[in-house]
C-alpha cells in the first residue's frame, strides 16, 4: 500500500454564531479542501472554564463542535495562515499523518 503525507487539522469552536458556517465555506468554496467532518459533542469546556453540554432542561444550541480537515502540507500552510485571521487563538490543533493512496 503507498501512503503520501498530510496535514490533519482540527478546530475546535461552539455552535453560536456564524464562525462555524463562515469556516465551512471558506474550505469548501475558496480553499477547496479534500474533505471536512463536522463533529458535534455533548459536552465540553475550553479556556473561559464554560461548560457547554446538552440536557433535557436546556435547549440551547451552544454545544461544543470540532471541525475537522485534511491535506498536503503546503496548502494547509497557506490555508492557515488565511484562518489565522477568522479564528480565536488557541482553537486550532495540527498534526502530521499518512493516508493511503490507490
Amino acid at each position: 500500500m503507498k501512503f503520501s503525507e498530510v496535514t490533519v487539522v482540527r478546530i475546535y469552536l461552539t455552535e453560536t454564531g456564524e464562525l462555524q458556517k463562515t469556516l465551512l465555506a471558506k474550505l469548501h468554496d475558496e480553499e477547496k479542501v479534500k474533505g471536512v467532518t463536522v463533529f458535534r459533542g455533548v459536552s465540553g469546556f475550553g479556556r473561559s472554564g464554560k461548560m457547554h453540554s446538552s440536557s433535557l432542561l436546556d435547549l440551547s444550541l451552544d454545544l461544543p463542535l470540532v471541525i475537522e480537515f485534511f491535506d498536503k502540507p503546503d496548502k494547509v500552510k497557506h490555508i492557515l495562515t488565511h484562518l489565522r485571521k477568522i479564528l480565536p487563538a488557541g482553537h486550532v490543533v495540527s498534526w502530521n499523518a499518512h493516508v493511503n493512496e490507490d
